[in-house]
């Protein structure tokens, strides 16, 4: 375990919980675009290095003893951030290299009318921003063939956990409880991320993997429980037609699908919270619901 080094190419909410979660276990780097970050990436137990779309010297000297790459830079209009700049260091400079994962998105299967999903299903994403995601997902899936090493791509729901959920939007008066008949959101804590990682790290096993729990669910019942726990009065109903939104916001309930995680569960995982509810009991019981990065209301996928 200890002959492990794993690199993250951004090293943001996902990829500290990742960390955090097995401290002791090799050397373990994360880069950020933001030195000021350095410091929360240390508290993690990552060593913290600067990477802003080009590659470094401390960088390239890292990758070449890495083990495990695991990648959560998003795409943009000019491709992958990462391939763009390290395509060839990791394909002739990684002599160590086990392992990639890709943390890709449900977005990527679009919109399928609130029928359920698993990883056999087509994609067909909407958004520009899921577009790039399944160009993504390919160009990473085409270079481990390349250099003969297996790809994990893990498609997320929307993430949460310590100070990134409903409990903390109740505190700061940012939550709503807007309604859409009929539609639901999938969703993830972010300690099952970190699980999912290092299950399939540790056996160095590719392939697609929804990374999701077991119950999509409207998002103002997400509101409501977690009002429940906290013994206030839920934000009122609001419908989605007179909701002000942004047009990212508005976006994701432009798709509704229920994702299910059956290639993980197959692979032998086994999910810390299987649901919402047993999450927020978790963060309510044990008081860490405001620890971790305070973030803008939970993403939805």
């Amino acid at each position: 375990m200890s002959s492990r080094q794993i690199f993250i190419f951004g090293a943001g909410y996902s990829g500290k919980a990742f960390a955090h979660a097995n401290k002791d276990t090799g050397t373990i780097l994360g880069t950020t675009r933001a030195p000021e970050k350095f410091e929360a990436l240390r508290q993690a137990g990552l060593q913290p290095l600067l990477f802003d779309g080009a590659l470094t010297t401390e960088i390239g000297d890292a990758l070449e003893k890495t083990t495990h790459l695991v990648v959560s830079v998003a795409p943009d209009e000019a491709g992958d951030p990462v391939l763009n700049a390290a395509r060839e260091t990791i394909t002739t400079e990684m002599p160590a290299l086990k392992w990639i994962a890709y943390l890709s998105t449900v977005g990527v299967y679009g919109d399928h009318g609130g029928g359920w999903v698993d990883e056999t299903a087509e994609c067909r994403p909407v958004s520009k921003r899921s577009m790039m995601r399944v160009a993504a997902e390919q160009d990473w899936l085409k270079l481990g063939q390349d250099i003969g090493r297996p790809v994990a791509i893990l498609r997320l729901s929307g993430i949460y956990g310590p100070g990134r959920n409903a409990l903390v939007n109740l505190e700061n008066g940012t939550a709503r409880r807007l309604v859409k008949p009929g539609q639901v959101f999938n969703r993830i804590h972010c300690d099952d991320i970190a699980g999912v990682l290092w299950h399939l790290a540790g056996a160095n096993r590719g392939g697609i993997f929804n990374v999701t729990d077991d119950l999509p669910a409207p998002p103002q019942d997400v509101v409501a429980y977690a009002a429940g726990l906290m013994g206030v009065t839920p934000p009122p109903e609001i419908p989605f037609e007179a909701a002000q939104l942004s047009p990212m916001a508005r976006s994701f309930y432009g798709e509704n699908k229920r994702v299910a995680n059956t290639a993980i569960k197959a692979a032998g995982y086994r999910f810390r919270f299987p649901d919402y509810r047993s999450a927020f009991d978790h963060m309510w019981a044990d008081g860490n619901w405001r620890d971790g990065e305070a973030r803008s209301p939970m993403k939805r996928s």
